[in-house]
């Protein structure tokens, strides 16, 4: 008997069956790239025009910096729904710091990044040691700081600001090389950015195979790392021919370089998965998860801070309503980019692109002419449709 059985049939159903167990982690790169091309068709190519790239990047720096945040509060297992209220009452302390104050830019930033820390660790006590449960706090919280912020600013918006404040959200880093258009500076970073991620992948891939760990196929490797390496060459170029690399760019990068390693390549940070999946059981492991909870709502406040400090820079006013329902998108960010709900799962990849998918979906229906409240409406179903695609995922699995 005739074996008809082709050599290719079971590399085939080994790249099926690992595609299935990754799916969530190929699907919203394609769900970014498909919606990028979707808007860049309906809106006429203004989507990707250089002033349009470096808006989005404005636009949603804030959103991806507390995205950062987010996701290890909720990996570990909770939530925290002041974040927006944080974020304008510390844009509004540092307004008044400013310029009813007068208080030196080099003085204001360090002293606002330690008030949310201690916004962050008053909230944390409350949840870590007396079991309160996140959600009340927070809500809590939530309420509280939007009253504080209405009460430092009278009800009134409060600026400008100095240059050298607004340079944290609008300031642009220089060309080195004193080329101007295309920025050469830029695309050297861009050159070195995408060659640094095509290594760093031949590097994870030679370590595990050296262990003999799993790993994706060579075909899906070679894929993804030419379109992430191809896609960033892109943007990069396309940002040097306007302006050049914006300062939060620079923030946003390096900021989700150190909590990528810290989550995957630290003790601690495997140590707040661990929390998220099953705290009993970390607890009898000998994690210390009181003081672990704890300093993930710290992390959170100084983030939230920071994104304050942000966004206050880039309006170049502190107003009343600063933040209002800003928490709604970065939960749904975290959300849509792989995190799940019981904690325990998630990466700081995905809450990054997860943000771009938000970022992407505001900007293009705003291009359109969409109103908000259909946007409102289209947003929430995206992240319905995230939510139950994490459900379906764990119901099969198990």
């Amino acid at each position: 008997m005739t074996d008809t059985t082709s050599p290719d049939q079971p590399a085939q159903a080994s790249m099926s069956k690992y595609l299935l167990g990754h799916l969530r982690e190929y699907g919203l790169l394609f769900a970014l790239i498909a919606i990028m091309l979707f808007f860049q068709i309906v809106t006429n190519g203004v989507l990707l025009k250089p002033v349009n790239i470096t808006n989005l990047f404005l636009q949603n720096s804030y959103i991806i910096i507390m995205a950062l945040g987010m996701l290890i509060v909720i990996v570990g297992g909770n939530i925290d729904l002041s974040v927006g209220s944080v974020m304008g009452f510390v844009g509004a302390f540092a307004a008044v710091m400013i310029v009813n104050w007068d208080v030196p830019v080099a003085i204001t930033i360090p002293v606002c990044l330690v008030v949310g820390g201690m916004i962050g660790a008053a909230q944390g006590y409350w949840v870590a040691y007396w079991k309160i449960p996140s959600f009340i706090v927070t809500l809590a919280g939530m309420l509280v700081f939007r009253g504080l912020s209405l009460w430092l600013l009278e009800g009134q918006s409060v600026g400008p600001f100095p240059k050298s404040f607004q340079l944290l959200s609008t300031g642009f880093i220089p060309d080195l090389f004193g080329v101007g258009r295309p920025n050469a500076t830029a695309l050297a970073v861009g050159i070195i950015a995408a060659m640094a991620i095509v290594w760093l992948g031949m590097r994870k891939r030679a370590r595990n195979k050296a262990y003999g760990i799993e790993d994706e196929p060579f075909g899906f490797f070679l894929a993804r790392n030419v379109i992430v390496a191809g896609a960033l060459l892109f943007v990069i170029y396309k940002l040097s021919t306007f302006r050049g690399l914006p300062n939060v760019l620079i923030t946003m990068g390096l900021l989700t370089i150190v909590y990528a390693f810290i989550t995957e390549q630290t003790t601690i940070g495997r140590r707040v998965y661990a929390l998220g999946g099953n705290e009993k059981a970390a607890k009898l492991s000998g994690i210390p998860t009181e003081r672990l909870t704890f300093l993930t709502f710290v992390n959170m406040g100084v983030l939230a801070a920071l994104a304050g400090l942000i966004f206050a820079a880039r309006l170049n006013t502190a107003t009343p309503k600063a933040g209002f329902a800003v928490e709604l998108d970065v939960i749904a960010a975290v959300f849509i980019g792989g995190a799940s709900m019981s904690g325990g799962v998630g990466k700081i990849v995905g809450a990054v692109v997860g943000a771009f998918i938000m970022g992407v979906m505001n900007n293009g229906m705003s291009i359109m002419g969409i109103g908000i409240d259909y946007q409102q409406v289209i947003k929430g179903l995206v992240l319905l449709a995230a939510v139950i695609f994490d459900v379906y995922n764990k119901q099969k699995q198990s």
